[in-house]
């Protein structure tokens, strides 16, 4: 299709198997990207894979745990090996951790969700920094959540988290001001997810609105003519 926005950029997308992160890639391939997947579990990465190969898109799976560090770092020199550059990084994956008071959360929950939803998004800028600063528009989306700001009783571990991604992600929009690479953020709202059923078993998981209706705004923000950096946007 001549007017796909994102023809022939590459695009790496953590969380991917599922959710919001899952719409992403189809909305990305849709518009001609090369979508790069990554989450834990390779059998629901290629059920991601199978969606949009119907769908005439290209996909390259990557299987990995970003509570292990080691293996995020080696993820750029791999990426520069294939491709040379990385157009797009859209940090997704998160885990919401107990929700319990603070003098009760276990130090290994604590541990796991500031991990996943905080430092291995910073080990992802420092592997991918050359790549997207190679490519000639990086786009950089972080997807944060209400939750950074409001203080709400019960929900520490992940909420300082997204308080932290947040303080991470405007950090590096303003050390790469200047240059070809913009960073934002995205709060989706209430949107039906895993991590939202996990958090509230009792709701009605019709009621908030479903990932893909969040598609447009991670497109927007990721093409090259987009200007913004350093801004959160409500999905």
């Amino acid at each position: 299709m001549s007017n796909q926005r994102l023809k022939d950029r590459i695009a790496l997308i953590t969380g991917a198997s599922r959710g919001i992160g899952r719409a992403v890639a189809l909305a990305y391939a849709r518009e001609g990207a090369q979508v790069l997947l990554l989450a834990r579990t390779r059998k629901a990465l290629e059920e991601v894979d199978d969606a949009i190969k119907a769908e005439g898109g290209s996909a390259i799976l990557i299987p990995l745990n970003l509570a292990h560090g080691p293996k995020i770092d080696a993820l750029g020199p791999s990426l520069y090996e294939r491709f040379g550059r990385l157009d797009i990084l859209v940090g997704n994956a998160a885990m919401l951790g107990r929700l319990s008071p603070l003098t009760h959360v276990p130090s290994e929950h604590w541990e796991r969700v500031l991990a996943v939803n905080l430092t291995a998004n910073w080990r992802l800028i420092r592997t991918l920094d050359p790549l997207l600063h190679r490519s000639d528009a990086g786009r950089v989306i972080f997807v944060t959540s209400s939750g950074a700001h409001d203080g709400e009783a019960y929900w520490a571990p992940y909420s300082v988290s997204k308080a932290a991604l947040e303080a991470l992600a405007k950090t590096y929009a303003s050390e790469t001001a200047g240059r070809s690479v913009r960073v934002n953020l995205i709060d989706p709202g209430e949107v039906a997810t895993s991590l939202r059923a996990e958090a509230f078993p009792g709701n009605d998981p019709s009621t908030p609105r479903q990932p893909d209706e969040l598609a447009e705004i991670f497109v927007k923000l990721a093409l090259p003519e987009t200007n913004e950096t350093g801004q959160t946007f409500r999905g």
